[in-house]
């Protein structure tokens, strides 16, 4: 097997069905893994599924699916498989064996589509951190496709000197991005804590559910917006108006998604740090996207995870403009009777959505000193009526 980079290469995709669910319901993570693929690149030659509760240790699908696979992505001429869910370093090793081609979970396609994103020093940071933990317990196989490029023969004992000084390496390079990484999460946390005057709203939500959109019509700002997954990887925060004095803080965070690698999550407290210490959440959905309901579960699990699931919250039902029919919205309702449907495309529901954040924000206090002269009928019970009064002192000319 060559493992030369390919353009635009061929990807087979694979995961298991579990027992007790229709095909239905399974088809639409799969389809997920395939948005993902082509958002890095690949074109989608195939499918393969097996009914099974749990992966078998060392070949994920049984021996014989295995085989049938294999047959199946020679015929097509894939140059590589993806599978839906998280490989041990023993079955990427066994699967590539039998296959023929380069092996890639969906773990290592999220932290790709990263890559390839990060563009601040943070993110890159971030990412880097998160790809040298996933690929250090993987270094053998790593070491294979070159073993495999450069003939592999005579190679074995330096491949095995090779692979103990790249762990060397690579163990300290963790550590290097670790305490540069506590630094960003250090200066991430002062600057929410500066902001402590202005209340603090926060877009969350699955990974390309409008966040971006509405934060541009909200704010009336111009954050690019594209129609591709984790499009934000760092947090932008701008001021939004509310009228009548009441002001907030909004910011975009990078979008969630169905077993996102741990790595990323721990990786990126500093970016996360905005939802943490935020006052308000809004947690977008993507209401056109069928089993939405899903989406709105794994958000509110990582939300949980990293400290943020008691956060007052409005949900958001996001891009009615493109239901061709009112039933999807209906049965939303149903489920979830308090949200609030909306689109950032045609401005439906925005105005309902700015006032009620307009209830929620008060204005910011403004402390001036007054001087009311006796003329002025009951001057006490005149402020405390419209504001709150630090302290009194009367005197011959007034108050």
């Amino acid at each position: 097997m060559e493992n030369r980079p390919v353009r635009n290469p061929g990807a087979f995709l694979f995961g298991l069905f579990p027992p007790g669910r229709n095909l239905p319901e399974w088809e639409s993570p799969l389809e997920e893994l395939a948005s993902l693929a082509r958002a890095a690149g690949a074109r989608i030659l195939g499918r393969s599924v097996q009914k099974r509760a749990a992966p078998h240790p060392a070949t994920f699908f049984g021996k014989g699916k295995a085989l049938e696979m294999a047959e199946r992505v020679s015929l097509l001429g894939a140059d590589l498989a993806i599978c839906d869910q998280e490989l041990t370093p023993a079955q990427g090793r066994n699967l590539e064996r039998i296959l023929g081609v380069r092996v890639l979970d969906r773990t290592e396609l999220i932290l790709d589509l990263f890559a390839t994103r990060a563009r601040t020093a943070q993110a890159k940071v971030q990412v880097e951190l998160a790809r040298l933990e996933y690929a250090l317990p993987r270094l053998r196989r790593m070491w294979s496709h070159l073993d495999r490029e450069r003939g592999g023969i005579g190679l074995r004992g330096a491949g095995e000197k090779q692979i103990e000084s790249d762990r060397r390496l690579i163990r300290k390079r963790v550590q290097d991005l670790k305490r540069a990484l506590e630094k960003f999460q250090s200066r991430a946390v002062r600057k929410v804590r500066a902001r402590r005057g202005l209340f603090k709203i926060c877009l969350v939500g699955y990974a390309n559910a409008g966040k971006s959109s509405l934060m541009n019509a909200l704010a009336d700002c111009r954050v690019v917006v594209a129609d591709r997954p984790f499009s934000t990887l760092d947090t932008r925060t701008r001021m939004l108006d509310l009228g009548q004095g009441r002001r907030a803080l909004l910011s975009d965070t990078v979008g969630f998604i169905r077993n996102i690698p741990h790595h990323l999550v721990a990786s990126f407290q500093a970016t996360l740090a905005e939802a943490v210490h935020a006052d308000l959440l809004l947690h977008v959905v993507d209401v056109s996207r069928p089993g939405f309901q899903e989406d709105v579960k794994v958000v509110e699990g990582v939300l949980a995870s990293i400290g943020a699931g008691e956060i007052p919250r409005i949900l958001l039902l996001n891009k009615v403009d493109l239901l061709e029919d009112a039933l999807p919205l209906n049965l939303a309702a149903r489920s979830y009777p308090e949200a609030l449907p909306v689109s950032a495309r045609s401005g439906k529901g925005l105005d309902a959505l700015a006032d009620l954040l307009g209830e929620r924000v008060l204005p910011r206090p403004v402390t001036v000193l007054l001087h009311l002269p006796f003329e002025v009928e009951n001057p006490g019970g005149l402020l405390r009526e419209h504001a709150a009064v630090l302290e009194e002192e009367w005197k011959e000319e007034g108050l």
